[in-house]
């Protein structure tokens, strides 16, 4: 079963970069069973999909995000990451990432939290 691990910093300035990167284990980020998505939960709101990166490599994301977001992967090390620009306030959410198969998110990681504050 695919387990995934998120990690990264949780705190975060205004106007930086956030960076967050997922491992899996027990699955490569290369087979054609999944996609590997980022999700997150702000404070007392719903899920919000951010984007994906295929097994190819090939990456969409939420046109919320107005282009802040960028997924990337490290095939040697079984992990993708998240980089989110220009941070503000309303950034500050429970992210996660997850798998995705057949429109489906399968497994989740427990998740992290992180605060845009100065």
């Amino acid at each position: 079963q695919v387990q995934l691990q998120e990690s990264g910093p949780g705190l975060v300035k205004p106007s930086q970069t956030l960076s967050l990167t997922c491992t899996v284990s027990g699955g490569s980020i290369t087979t054609s069973d999944y996609a590997w998505n980022w999700i997150r939960q702000p404070p007392g709101k719903g899920l919000e999909w951010m984007g994906v990166i295929a097994y190819d490599g090939s990456t969409y994301y939420s046109p919320l995000l107005k282009s802040r977001a960028s997924i990337s992967r490290d095939t040697s090390k079984n992990q993708f990451s998240l980089q989110l620009s220009s941070v503000t306030p309303e950034d500050t959410a429970v992210y996660y990432c997850a798998t995705e198969s057949g429109d489906c998110f399968g497994s989740w990681g427990q998740g992290t939290q992180v605060t845009v504050s100065s």
